[in-house]
């Protein structure tokens, strides 16, 4: 009884540790790339981002949109849309609303670990991996960030643990047909699991193919999923093809998508291959790498002593690694790609560390709690230094890993927070025409909103500088101008409008309060051949008229905005 409230102080201490990691400054770090795109989908559960490249559905059948493309996105499954729509509409259009789910699906993650680690060996294991995996910088990484991995890395988990338990009793086979079915929804790339138990069962346990439960699970699954299979079959009867990654799996090249937005960065096998190892390096501590490579020679020892004792308990686990790793290297290896790998190292150290214990250190327990302390308190402060403090301290890969850049503090959080600010409580006086319906509709639901609440009707209109980056731009400025109507264009299209319609067109329309956004180098820009003078031109003329412009600055001091109002 002793040693298990011991335990269970022990894990509750991990836990809490894990949360604190992963919640705390949850706000900070840009959300630039696919992070921004899905959370401004998210807030609608809308299948459109702008993107001129990667047109969706809603845009070719618009006005007359089917109900079926309301089953999924064009390029994603809705799973992780549907959670972050939820959250945000709880906590609001910021960084924390969209964050959070996966902030809590990261914690209940090292719990999930502890249970299969215990179940696979021991307690000790158990809580060795649990302790890792919440204080590893890579999975404190993806727990901080509204992408779909830590989902993945959840719904694995999940799947992993019915899994152990239905080899003991097979009615946990239906529970791990309905993770691998939810999983399905988050993320395509869960299906994994479903050849490494075929697999398994087929090497080990064969007698499970004459068990009804075990189809009763698959059968599950599919049930689950089927609105995207549903979607699929939809589109293809529509339009010859399937979404954008199964499409792009098939080699089916529809003309919507003659470009791949990401898949351009996967690059050959040989690319890929060549990626593996340096993308593990910038995003895990060196000194897990060091722990985990470890583990090969010592098991490769065992192995040649003793092979059916050195992989006793370890079948699963390898299985489960050669598969991810292939898929890895089809999907290609970027950083937070192999965060699905991070709990399998964790079990792997835990291991690695638990047989130093037995075999060198069992009577010298002072030396292996120091010694054990100390790596974890590395781990713990790495991953601060990575993902917590604004700015990391030192040198990389010794102090840091590069994961800090995935959400680095740039500064256009900043200017989301000025725009929240200037705009609060106030409703547009002017609007835009949009291109599509169904981006109408949505607008005129934010209007209405806006007047239901009261707001005042400001006669504001924003203009920005059409380098400002694609997705930052999506979430600051799309996302006000579709969702809340209001008036938000680029220098470039603004100069266009003067041209067309008179100089005093603005005026006339009835706008009285104008900001105009300038990046400095300091934030990153748009890297497309959009790039253009238009804002640079802009700003000498404000500067000219001697308006001065308010200063934005990052959690370093440095200039990242001048906003003229005026």
């Amino acid at each position: 009884m002793k040693k298990l409230i011991r335990n269970n102080k022990y894990l509750l201490i991990i836990l809490l540790i894990a949360a604190l990691l992963r919640l705390w400054g949850l706000n900070q770090g840009d959300p630039l790339g696919d992070e921004g795109d899905l959370a401004f989908r998210a807030i609608g559960m809308l299948d459109f981002d702008a993107a001129a490249a990667q047109t969706t559905p809603l845009e070719w059948f618009d006005p007359d949109i089917p109900s079926w493309t309301r089953l999924s996105f064009h390029d994603h499954p809705p799973l992780v849309f549907l959670i972050q729509n939820i959250f945000m509409k709880i906590f609001g259009e910021n960084n924390f609303g969209f964050r959070f789910p996966s902030a809590l699906f990261g914690v209940v993650s090292v719990y999930l670990l502890y249970l299969i680690g215990r179940r696979l060996f021991t307690e000790n294991v158990g809580l060795l991996s649990a302790a890792i995996m919440a204080l590893t910088a890579n999975h404190v990484f993806i727990s901080r960030v509204g992408l779909q991995e830590s989902y993945v890395i959840f719904f694995i988990l999940i799947a992993t643990y019915f899994f152990l338990k239905a080899l003991r009793e097979a009615n946990y086979l239906i529970w791990t047909g309905a993770a691998v079915g939810l999983g399905m929804l988050a993320k395509y790339t869960v299906f994994i699991v479903a050849p490494i138990f075929v697999i398994y069962l087929l090497t080990f346990r064969r007698d499970y193919f004459r068990n009804k439960k075990l189809y009763l699970g698959a059968l599950l699954a599919i049930i689950i999923f089927s609105p995207v299979i549903i979607y699929n079959i939809k589109l293809y009867q529509a339009v010859g093809h399937f979404d954008f990654q199964i499409s792009y799996l098939l080699g089916q090249n529809p003309e919507a998508w003659q470009t791949a937005p990401g898949k351009e960065e996967i690059g050959t096998l040989a690319d890929r291959l060549k990626n593996f190892i340096p993308n593990l390096i910038n995003s895990n501590s060196w000194v897990l790498l060091l722990l985990f490579g470890a583990t090969i020679p010592a098991f490769l020892i065992l192995f040649f002593k003793d092979p059916k004792e050195s992989l006793k308990n370890k079948e699963l686990l390898s299985i489960t690694y050669i598969l991810l790793i292939l898929m890895l290297l089809f999907i290609g290896p970027t950083r937070r790609f192999l965060t699905m790998l991070t709990p399998f190292f964790a079990i792997n150290a835990a291991l690695i560390l638990d047989l130093i214990y037995e075999k060198f250190l069992k009577n010298r327990k002072q030396i292996a709690v120091g010694l054990l302390s100390g790596f974890l308190a590395f781990e713990g402060l790495y991953s601060v230094n990575s993902q917590i403090t604004s700015y990391p301290i030192g040198q990389n890969p010794w102090a840091y890993s590069k994961i800090r850049l995935e959400s680095y503090n740039w500064g256009y959080n900043e200017l989301n927070e000025y725009l929240r600010k200037e705009l609060q409580n106030k409703g547009p006086a002017l609007t835009f025409q949009t291109k599509y319906q169904f981006l109408e509709d949505i607008k005129a639901r934010g209007l209405h909103k806006a007047e239901q609440k009261g707001f005042e009707s400001y006669p504001a209109l924003i203009i920005y500088d059409g380098n400002i980056f694609n997705s930052a731009q999506l979430w600051i400025f799309d996302r006000l101008q579709i969702y809340q109507g209001w008036p938000a264009i680029n220098a470039r299209v603004y100069f266009n409008l003067l041209n067309e319609q008179g100089q005093n067109s603005f005026l006339r329309a009835g706008i009285k309060v104008y900001y105009f956004i300038m990046p400095t180098d300091k934030v990153p820009l748009r890297k497309t051949a959009e790039l253009n003078d238009h804002g640079i031109n802009f700003e000498q003329q404000l500067i000219a008229r001697e308006i001065v412009p308010h200063t934005l600055t990052n959690k370093h001091g440095e200039e990242v905005f001048r906003v003229y109002k005026f």
